[in-house]
């Protein structure tokens, strides 16, 4: 999960640059998907949430000459923010979701 950071006044341009540029990674053979989302209580915080095969597959792509393009688009809306990666132990479905 990537926090980002975004400047006042910037977050219009900033979404609409992260939806082009984001096919860089879900077009990687590795990549299950990924979503943006903006925080409803921090002013100008978004949460982008991706979902890889492996951890080793997400290294190889983080250090990529593809993925440093991508950051390089995005950096100028950026003023700050931190990355964790984590493991799924458990997921269950919804009932709303089941239908």
């Amino acid at each position: 999960m990537l926090r980002m950071d975004i400047h006042p006044g910037m977050e219009q341009e900033f979404e609409q640059t992260w939806h082009r540029v984001g096919k860089v990674i879900t077009d990687h053979p590795a990549n299950l998907g990924q979503w943006l989302s903006r925080s409803q209580d921090e002013p100008g915080v978004y949460y982008v949430m991706s979902d890889w095969v492996d951890e080793e597959r997400f290294r190889e792509f983080e250090h990529s000459a593809a993925h440093l393009a991508h950051r390089t688009r995005l950096h100028p809306y950026r003023s700050g923010g931190s990355m964790v990666t984590m493991r799924v132990r458990y997921a269950m479905t919804g009932a709303g979701a089941r239908g």
